[in-house]
């Protein structure tokens, strides 16, 4: 049986963004000059900085802070559990996981089909690679590809 969504989740939408269609934004705050492609789902207390644009089918999950200037390509994907879990009594997700907080400083760019674990920070100006697994932390200013990015 499908619930109908009992109430509207707040966000904030700053001056000239656009926001394309089938978006869902729940609880976030998204800067001016902003583009949000189709697709795109933004979850509760993710806060979107400035002039960023955010490519169709992206997923910016709980625990992202993403700053001005910032580049993400189209199917970007954000984790922030690590190490999830199904209670197999009652199919429901474990309750007891670590929210893993993720920051995308100024200036990054984010190639498409990237994935993004959870408790990284991605350094002012770098890039990151179509198609790479961000495990670990990028430096400011340096280019990383491949699975794990290097």
């Amino acid at each position: 049986m499908i619930k109908k969504r009992q109430k509207r989740e707040n966000y904030k939408i700053g001056k000239n963004t656009k926001v394309w269609n089938f978006v869902n934004l729940y609880g976030c705050k998204i800067g001016d000059d902003c583009m949000i492609g189709s697709f795109v789902e933004i979850q509760r207390n993710v806060t979107i900085g400035n002039n960023v644009r955010i490519n169709s089918h992206s997923f910016i999950c709980e625990g992202v802070e993403v700053e001005d200037n910032v580049f993400i390509g189209h199917h970007v994907v954000f984790i922030n559990d690590n190490y999830p879990q199904v209670d197999h009594r009652s199919a429901n997700v474990n309750r007891k996981w670590k929210l893993q907080k993720t920051k995308v400083e100024k200036g990054v760019s984010i190639g498409s089909n990237v994935t993004i674990l959870g408790g990284v920070n991605i350094g002012k100006n770098s890039m990151i690679g179509a198609g790479a697994v961000v495990t670990r932390d990028v430096p400011e200013n340096k280019v990383v590809v491949g699975n794990p990015a290097r």
